[in-house]
């Protein structure tokens, strides 16, 4: 470790000449706490398709693509196209246009959802699901799973990686309260845990509002769910009479052309959408059935938002709706399938005490031999070696999040020369330990 961090130090010099400047202008230097890391994070110059170039004149393979914002690939040439036809129509209307009425029906008819609204970021779009969600129930209290994160609304950041010495019973966790926060009544439950569920449901349902979850867990590397968990959620959600939400801000797309919840086959009653369904611009989304959306046709749940819809982001919703057919999201599906194949193998060629997974486009690698079905498998994982995994990686040309918990992304941009980098390079680390 000490060896990458020398060695990480000197071809990034002027990285870290750039994040001296920038602490004088912005908290840490950047304008998202989670993209600083110790001693300085890496500055990007520019991007185009499956690369970025950082301040210091290296070309860097983006598995990151921005958490799934850059499906298409950076500076995708559809996407381009739509933004500058857009900019020569308008930039913000403030007003209804069949701009944004183009974008909405593209949308529901993807996501078969009934009706939708736009937002800018996924912490306002889980935001206002929730609300809505209150508004329509007449009730103010929520549920969300250990591990869970869903934004930066005070009630999402409650337990989303809470210290195990607070956390108590993994059957009955407590809610764990971030410091500055206040985030009303939060009932916290393990994934992959119905019994858990249901008896905080059966305690609690008349104060309970919604159940608001990722199908598919993205802030713990990749969790899926056990085989009909979901199922039994959504029934028990429909017996208590619980708005059941799905947070698909991180899936999406990249789940599918149709997203988790059609891949998985289990309906939620409001769906938050953003980062894939954008092609890079800042656009988030709500929606789902029309009898919850009612709470805002009738303004029990007033909805606000200058650059909701604006025709930028528009031109992003028209152009991944034209570029994420069947056929293109399987190609890449198929590349990251691969990877995740031979990966696999070289872990077991080299015993390594790791494991794959993947959902849809996306992979990641967890240092543990266990399965991971919730957060406190995840906490049992080795941090250690995947933080060398990772500094590894972007010492070599390839960048992925910083967070130790993320997952790569196979875009439409990359191609078999970019998942054959990434295989070599994990081989490389796997000789490198073994050695």
């Amino acid at each position: 470790m000490a060896a990458e961090w020398e060695l990480f130090t000197k071809f990034t010099k002027a990285s870290g000449v750039e994040s001296e400047i920038s602490k004088q202008f912005s908290p840490m230097g950047v304008t998202s706490s989670f993209q600083y890391w110790d001693p300085y994070p890496i500055a990007i110059a520019s991007a185009k398709g499956a690369y970025m170039t950082d301040v210091d004149g290296r070309k860097l393979l983006d598995l990151s693509m921005g958490f799934g914002a850059m499906l298409a690939g950076h500076l995708n040439p559809e996407v381009v196209a739509e933004v500058k036809k857009s900019l020569e129509e308008g930039m913000l209307f403030v007003t209804p246009s069949p701009i944004s009425r183009d974008a909405s029906q593209r949308l529901c008819k993807r996501f078969g959802i009934d009706q939708i609204r736009f937002a800018n970021s996924g912490t306002e779009a889980t935001m206002y699901a929730v609300r809505t969600a209150k508004a329509f129930t007449g009730k103010n209290a929520m549920v969300k799973l250990e591990g869970g994160y869903h934004g930066s609304y005070d009630p999402m950041t409650v337990s989303a990686k809470p210290n195990l010495d607070l956390a108590g019973d993994p059957e009955a966790p407590n809610a764990v309260v971030q410091v500055g926060t206040s985030p009303g009544i939060v009932f916290v439950v393990p994934f992959n845990n119905l019994s858990a569920l249901e008896k905080v449901f059966a305690e609690n349902h008349e104060s309970i509002a919604c159940f608001i979850l990722e199908p598919v867990l993205e802030n713990l590397g990749i969790v899926l769910p056990d085989a009909g968990y979901l199922q039994a959620v959504r029934d028990l959600c429909d017996r208590y009479s619980i708005v059941l939400i799905f947070d698909e801000v991180k899936t999406g797309l990249t789940a599918g052309p149709q997203g988790a919840a059609h891949r998985i086959g289990v309906q939620p009653d409001l769906i938050c959408l953003a980062k894939s369904i954008g092609g890079g611009l800042p656009l988030a989304a709500f929606g789902g059935k029309k009898k919850f959306m009612d709470a805002i046709n009738d303004n029990r749940m007033p909805h606000f938002g200058t650059f909701n819809g604006n025709p930028l982001a528009m031109a992003g919703v028209r152009a991944m709706d034209k570029l994420c057919t069947p056929e293109a999201l399987a190609k890449a599906e198929a590349l990251n399938v691969q990877a995740l194949t031979r990966i696999s193998e070289i872990i077991d060629e080299f015993q390594l005490p790791a494991h794959t997974v993947g959902f849809g486009v996306k992979g990641c690698i967890t240092w543990s031999v266990d399965p991971v079905r919730n957060y406190r498998d995840y906490k049992a994982a080795n941090f250690e070696i995947a933080e060398l995994s990772w500094l590894w990686s972007l010492n070599r040309g390839i960048i992925t999040p910083p967070g130790l918990d993320e997952q790569w992304l196979i875009s439409l941009a990359h191609t078999q020369t970019e998942i054959d980098l990434l295989v070599e390079d994990f081989r490389s680390l796997a000789i490198a330990l073994r050695s």
